[in-house]
């Protein structure tokens, strides 16, 4: 079964950087990115970078001009750059994409396991 890996999560000091990405594992036929989420104790997930149908970005008003989502079609996945990261970004990341695993069948919604991200003061 098809499951998106993500992986760069981990502990950096305030105003460092880290780089996540998310790569659907096993065969499929389409990988469509949707975006990152993150999850806090206590809380609703929230959208942090999305890709919208036609193709942009969109971002939340936490984060625009401080992270960047990209993706690469060829390999069937998604990145989320995060740079000048600040202690409320520390939560765990998800990232979500819906995949088909033949040109025939329906598009299953997929999420990731999530990846804790840790900012220090």
């Amino acid at each position: 079964q098809v499951q998106l890996v993500e992986s760069g999560g981990g502990l950096v000091q305030a105003g460092g950087s880290l780089r996540l990405s998310c790569a659907a594992s096993g065969s499929i036929f389409s990988f469509n990115a949707k975006g990152w989420y993150r999850q806090t104790p206590g809380n609703q997930r929230e959208l942090v970078a999305g890709i919208t149908s036609g193709g942009g970005f969109n971002y939340g008003d936490s984060v625009k001009g401080r992270f960047t989502i990209s993706r690469d079609n060829a390999k069937n996945t998604v990145f989320l750059q995060m740079n000048s990261l600040k202690p409320e970004d520390s939560a765990v990341y998800y990232c979500n994409a819906a995949v088909k695993y033949r040109a025939w069948s329906a598009e299953y919604n997929l999420w990731g396991q999530g990846t804790q991200v840790t900012v220090s003061s």
